[in-house]
């Protein structure tokens, strides 16, 4: 009866060891997933649009907008 106690707690501890000991062994690295683009605000309707598809006013450093809409209402 002790080898089978015995037997069932070294097969327990096992289960439960065994993963731990694999998961630093095994190189389970996540891909680095490059942002493709990011979100800016527009500073007249304050909501986010992403930088590739929002409208830039005329100079280079101005901001971005939602739409030609929020451009126009910026500038006059």
């Amino acid at each position: 009866m002790r080898v089978v106690l015995l037997f069932a707690v070294a097969l327990l501890v096992l289960t439960v060891l065994l993963p731990l000991l694999r998961h630093p062994l095994a190189k389970r690295t996540r891909p680095r997933v490059a942002i493709s683009d990011e979100l800016v605000k527009d500073p007249v309707c304050q909501t986010y649009v992403v930088r590739s598809r929002a409208v830039r006013g005329g100079a280079a450093d101005a901001p971005y907008f939602c739409s030609e809409e929020c451009a126009r209402r910026y500038v006059g």
